[in-house]
């Protein structure tokens, strides 16, 4: 997870156009974090691997979702970014 949040922090270093705060961070990580645990609960729990499939690609569509929503707003509600 360490390593997904550096991308953002060496990028702001080259760029203007990357330019995240301590709550963004902490944000992101929390994202990370849930979805993993999230994969992992799925990991033990669920036998069958289509369901098992069908169970991650629906924990990463929403994790771009929530992720697409606080970075630009794409269903305009207000937890949408600047």
């Amino acid at each position: 997870m360490a390593l997904i949040l550096l991308i953002p922090a060496i990028a702001m270093q080259f760029t203007d156009e990357v330019n995240w705060g301590l709550g963004d961070f902490a944000v992101a990580g929390i994202l990370l974090l849930v979805a993993g645990l999230l994969f992992d609960l799925v990991i033990r729990k669920v036998n069958n691997s289509k369901y098992r499939t069908i169970i991650y690609v629906a924990i990463v569509v929403v994790f771009l979702l929530i992720w697409a929503e606080l970075a630009v707003g794409i269903f305009g509600t207000p937890f949408a970014g600047d």
